[in-house]
């Protein structure tokens, strides 16, 4: 069965929409500018979110210390042995709020990572309170000449969960940066984490009708996990029974659940997340990797002979 994405794999995957889009293999190349949050410097908040750890995946070689142009030398270095297929990049501006700053600052540093050779565009990971309609056009103009994801953490659709964990913004406020992103024909993306404290396996369910309103061309979701030195594991450490942490195997079954109810139009970028063992305080799921959680992904949606989209009534079916 050929699915409506365009291939016979279950779910609208990353790999696929970038041979779609580019008609080959891509590689999204980590870099660590220098940016702050709102929620960090002050600006609404101090602090960060709860959960937060970016050293927990952050690839070595990303410092702001260095120079884009050096941090993409070496991530183009990094990746060469694994995937040297990938010939074209895009620059991934990732660690925390990457249009936390003004526009000239905006202009500098993005004009530095499109200038690299071999980068043909980028993926910008920020916040919806630190984007603008000056921002937004911006970006629209870069769009025209490149290929501009915008990719907003979320994180859940419930204005009492992103409180407990000092996001700092609501969930209308992710509508809005959404939606005029989307409108601009920009590629816009969210972030979602499952298993915040308080919600229940219903309610992170019911995300999947939310979001899949939403103008959005990708989505990325994982597992909460609970990171050293965090004020999350402050709080799990003194009251671990207001957390409901998944096991793997009913975590895998979830996201199997979660997949059957969302839009079928949206890529999906990421299903779990990965950290460094030292970084992590729970669940701790061994050391399987987030390509071999993937393989068990697929083969549930083989075995119960389901996929993305499946439950949902739309027109492409």
């Amino acid at each position: 069965m050929v699915y409506p994405w365009g291939d016979k794999r279950r779910f609208n995957s990353y790999a696929g929409y970038f041979k779609r889009t580019f008609g080959g293999r891509v590689q999204k190349l980590t870099i660590n500018a220098g940016f702050t949050c709102p929620n960090r410097d002050g600006t609404v908040s101090t602090g960060g979110c709860t959960y937060c750890k970016n050293d927990a995946f952050n690839p070595s070689y990303c410092t702001p210390q260095k120079s884009i142009t050096q941090q993409l030398n070496e991530g183009i270095e990094f990746h060469a042995l694994r995937y040297r297929r990938a010939k074209n990049y895009l620059a991934y501006f990732q660690a925390f709020s990457n249009t936390h700053a003004s526009v000239e600052k905006l202009k500098e540093l993005y004009s530095e990572a499109l200038s690299h050779p071999g980068v043909i565009g980028l993926v910008i990971g920020t916040r919806p309170d630190c984007i603008d309609f000056e921002k937004l056009d911006y970006l629209e103009e870069l769009s025209k000449n490149y290929y501009i994801s915008v990719e907003y953490g979320v994180e859940s659709c419930y204005n009492r969960s992103l409180e407990s964990i000092n996001r700092g913004h609501t969930y209308d406020q992710s509508i809005w940066a959404i939606e005029e992103t989307a409108r601009r024909g920009i590629n816009t993306g969210a972030h979602i984490i499952f298993g915040l404290p308080g919600e229940s396996r219903e309610e992170m369910l019911s995300q999947a009708a939310i979001l899949s309103d939403l103008p959005l061309t990708s989505i990325k979701f994982h597992q909460l996990q609970i990171f050293s030195e965090t004020e999350m594991e402050k709080q799990y450490m003194e009251t671990p029974g207001k957390f409901s942490l998944f096991e793997m195997n009913d975590y895998l079954n979830f996201v199997v659940d979660f997949l059957e109810r969302l839009n079928p139009n949206f890529v999906i970028e990421r299903f779990t997340s990965e950290a460094p063992p030292w970084h992590l305080v729970a669940p701790k799921w061994g050391l399987l990797r987030t390509d071999q959680l993937l393989t068990k992904i697929e083969k549930i949606l083989e075995e119960r002979n389901t996929w993305q989209g499946r439950f949902l009534e739309m027109n492409i079916w």
